[in-house]
């Protein structure tokens, strides 16, 4: 299938590693120039050689999404570089839960700043720049549990639902300029803060993704990959979903059925 992605300029959040780093190389395959930005310079360093190793453009940076005047610098140099802005994955994020009692207001503030200001500020600094080229496409990682929030799973949870509800705002807000926004539900997908837990318990990887789909009750019996995450959204972000907005994709093997 063509994605008509060639050229188109993708800001990913987050890229650094896991859905991130599979994105922007996904991305960047299909011939965008891809700007991607982590808080660790040495990792987003790896992608990008990876990137440029097999033909792509692509800028990477160290940034803290937290920090607003960071992000909307690095946006602006973005727009720069490359002249246009077209597509923006607010990836940035980490999982924080606990049970309810155990969380203070550091902690819900922390989760809040990242999951959710970090992803309005990158929504507000990319809008104009998309408004100025006639359309855009802005995907928000979230997580199944933003809709079936589970025991012991805030503030997690409560800042992921929030980010749906920011994905139907802004689609409702600016479907006027062509610009499309839609949200993927990542359920267990592999991935390095997996893979440490596994190094912790002395469990190897393997039987550790195993054993954890099966008390997951994953109904196709296994973990995702990064790289089918890469999938659903280059198909979002692309020409082929021309008329898909204000949408949830649940990417979760099947565990939440049809919520």
């Amino acid at each position: 299938m063509e994605l008509g992605l060639k050229d188109r300029v993708a800001i990913v959040t987050g890229g650094s590693e896991g859905i991130g780093r599979a994105t922007a190389i996904r991305l960047a395959l299909e011939g965008a120039k891809v700007a991607i930005c982590a808080r660790r310079q040495g990792p987003l360093d790896e992608v990008a050689q990876t990137i440029r190793a097999n033909g792509g453009d692509v800028l990477a940076e160290s940034v803290d999404v937290m920090q607003a005047e960071r992000l909307q610098m690095f946006i602006e140099r973005v727009a720069s570089h490359y002249g246009r802005i077209d597509i923006l994955v607010n990836n940035a994020g980490t999982s924080i839960s606990k049970p309810f009692g155990e969380v203070d207001d550091a902690t819900w503030h922390l989760d809040l700043e990242l999951k959710l200001m970090g992803a309005i500020r990158g929504c507000r600094g990319v809008i104009p720049h998309m408004q100025k080229i006639g359309g855009g496409r802005i995907v928000n990682i979230t997580t199944i549990g933003g809709k079936q929030p589970r025991a012991s799973s805030s503030p997690t949870a409560v800042t992921r639902a929030a980010g749906l509800a920011l994905t139907k705002a802004l689609s409702k807000d600016y479907a006027k300029d062509n610009i499309l926004v839609n949200t993927v539900c990542i359920g267990l997908i592999k991935s390095g803060q997996h893979e440490k837990r596994a190094d912790a318990a002395g469990t190897p990887r393997a039987e550790y993704y195993v054993d954890r789909a099966r008390a997951a009750g994953i109904p196709l019996g296994r973990f995702g990959e990064a790289e089918e995450a890469a999938n659903v959204i280059a198909f979002l972000v692309s020409d082929a979903a021309s008329y898909v907005t204000g949408s949830s994709v649940n990417l979760d093997g099947g565990t939440s059925g049809a919520l």
